[in-house]
């Protein structure tokens, strides 16, 4: 397989879109809570029809809280893997090594971004907001699986990024400007990433045999497996946080109702979008044409 990018490319690319996180968040750049942060095809609380207007934005919110952590706790996997990647690396050509430099020190500084805009978020919602975790947990378990199963994983995240902001943020004029900043300079490094993740698949798969190729595969099931049960862990906090912070007793129906469309928006927004993006399935098939149909089997449970 060989896809159209170059790591000089991407290097050159990244240069010219660099950014600090000073400018993108404090000072007067603050979160306005009087917006909603998701847009609703992420959020997918519009439909609740027994909230308020402001209840609902005060949900939608919520998932941007979940959004922030999740996206932290990702990338804190992420780090660790483009590192260990690199290393053997050092001798190689300029481009490519200064490329991957590059790509983990934007991915250090994202875990800073949604650090940063978590404390901006804690200090203006007014009510603590509970996230799965510890980091450290879910980086040993990912680690664990093999380096293409883990590029595998990886360049499904950084595809979903690009699909929120592109389909849903770019043009929505509703949301936060900052929280939209947010995630407008998060797609911006991150389209480079996925050049780049896609550069180490390439790599790593002619270099695999074709049954580490199919237990790659495995193993990115088995990392969405796990990530869909802390999906659905979060679901029950993203709900007990809007109870917290609302005061609103929820009926046994209400519950039930809410935790259903908090679980499939959550759903949509770290797997569906991934399981179904064009250039991530493009890339799948061109490793292994069966294992895109089983995705492609797959996928409707989380769309």
């Amino acid at each position: 397989m060989q896809s159209q990018y170059s790591y000089q490319g991407v290097l050159e690319a990244s240069e010219r879109i660099n950014w600090r996180i000073e400018d993108i968040i404090g000072g007067a750049k603050r979160l306005d809570f009087n917006k909603p942060f998701m847009p609703e095809s992420l959020a997918q609380v519009q439909g609740l029809s027994f909230l308020s207007p402001e209840e609902k934005r005060t949900l939608n919110q919520i998932r941007g809280h979940e959004y922030l952590a999740m996206f932290g706790l990702v990338e804190e996997f992420i780090l660790p893997y483009v590192v260990d990647h690199v290393r053997p690396q050092l001798s190689a050509d300029d481009y490519q090594l200064r490329a991957l430099l590059g790509f983990a020190g934007e991915e250090a500084k994202h875990i800073h971004l949604f650090k940063r805009f978590r404390q901006e978020f804690e200090a203006g919602f007014g009510s603590q907001c509970n996230f799965i975790g510890p980091a450290e947990a879910v980086r040993r378990f990912v680690l664990s699986h093999s380096p293409l199963g883990v590029a595998i994983a990886i360049l499904h995240i950084e595809w979903i990024t690009l699909r929120h902001y592109v389909e849903g943020v770019r043009d929505n004029q509703d949301l936060d400007a900052q929280f939209k900043s947010l995630l407008k300079h998060h797609w911006l490094e991150e389209s480079q990433h996925t050049k780049l993740d896609t550069l180490i698949v390439e790599e790593i798969v002619r270099n695999s045999t074709s049954q580490e190729i199919d237990q790659a595969f495995k193993e990115y099931g088995e990392i969405g497996a796990f990530l869909d049960q802390g999906i659905q862990q979060q679901t029950e906090f993203d709900v007990e946080s809007f109870v917290q912070a609302t005061g609103r007793n929820l009926s046994r129906s209400e519950r039930e109702e809410m935790t259903q469309a908090v679980l499939k928006g959550m759903r949509w927004t770290y797997l569906g979008t991934g399981m179904t993006h064009p250039n991530f399935l493009a890339t799948v098939e061109q490793i292994r044409p069966a294992a895109r149909r089983q995705i492609e089997e797959m996928a409707p449970a989380f769309c």
